[in-house]
């Protein structure tokens, strides 16, 4: 059996000091410990290592060869030691986040920016997903993680409430309503409403839907051929409302801005986890916890 590594570092500190009272009280032992341990080092690695009279210590050639081949040794093994901590800690790996295109505007790159800043054995990859693709590729393992719009239904996952986000709605620069700092939903459901596929995501159209159930008349909805046009060039015609969340109005294209609903509730983002979670994934939702808090994500 090989050395404990306590010895082997004591053995170490002796080979510099060549003197046990020096190398005692360099490692805050008392000197007749560090003889015991200096012996049993011996006797388990079957040779002398040192040559001991009443005024100096003197390595054997086993001696030398051992303080020189130990170091680099040592220093491997505390790597090692290094790398299991970092993995528990779930900062070693690769980490797979799917996440909606509608959330890839601000809150997935803010949370990749943060998983990977200071954790170089890291690495993320984000994909953009169908929605309703989310929940059960965490659940399967094809990803580790996923950030949705709405508590998306699924099984064998567990989901966080990451952020909570007005709605409003986006619209021409010159659209009569623009001048409003806020816009009553009777008076956005007196346009056309352009609401994504509900194929895309059953969750957040029908939130946005169900905003204008009592309004009269019925509000007229459509849905474009091209389900998420970066240029929101049907809004442009200065007459269509787009309802969504308040992140669209960091990424707007030139010629639109965006107006909050008064009295609409909350549209709310999460973060989807497996119901088993590794350290891996208890990092993520640990710094995703911290992300929220920092950049007012969620009310206090």
């Amino acid at each position: 059996m090989a050395p404990d590594t306590v010895s082997l570092r004591y053995f170490l500190v002796l080979a510099q000091e060549l003197n046990f009272t020096r190398a005692a009280a360099r490692i805050g032992i008392a000197q007749p410990a560090l003889s015991a341990r200096m012996r049993r080092l011996e006797a388990e690695l079957g040779t002398a290592l040192l040559v001991r009279n009443t005024r100096s210590v003197v390595l054997t050639t086993a001696g030398a060869a051992l303080a020189e081949s130990a170091p680099p040794a040592l220093a491997a093994l505390d790597r090692a030691w290094d790398t299991a901590r970092s993995a528990a800690a779930g900062e070693l790996g690769t980490l797979r986040i799917g996440y909606s295109l509608s959330t890839g505007a601000e809150t997935v790159p803010a949370l990749v920016d943060r998983l990977i800043r200071g954790n170089s054995g890291l690495e993320v990859g984000a994909v953009p997903m169908a929605t309703p693709e989310i929940s059960p590729a965490v659940a399967d393992g094809r990803i580790d993680a996923g950030i949705t719009r709405g508590e998306q239904p699924g099984r064998g996952v567990r989901r966080f409430l990451l952020r909570r986000a007005r709605i409003g709605v986006q619209l021409a620069q010159h659209h009569p309503l623009a001048g409003h700092p806020e816009i009553e939903i009777a008076d956005a459901a007196a346009y056309p409403l352009r609401l994504p596929d509900r194929a895309a995501n059953p969750v957040i159209h029908d939130q946005m839907s169900a905003l204008f159930r009592d309004t009269r008349p019925q509000p007229r909805f459509h849905t474009p051929a091209v389900s998420f046009d970066m240029s929101q060039r049907d809004l442009r015609d200065g007459v269509t409302l787009a309802p969504a969340g308040e992140a669209a109005a960091t990424v707007q294209p030139a010629g639109l801005t965006w107006r909050p609903l008064r009295g609409a509730p909350s549209l709310t983002i999460h973060l989807v986890l497996p119901r088993e979670q590794s350290p891996l994934h208890r990092r993520i939702r640990a710094v995703a916890k911290t992300l929220a808090h920092e950049l007012h994500w969620l009310p206090d």
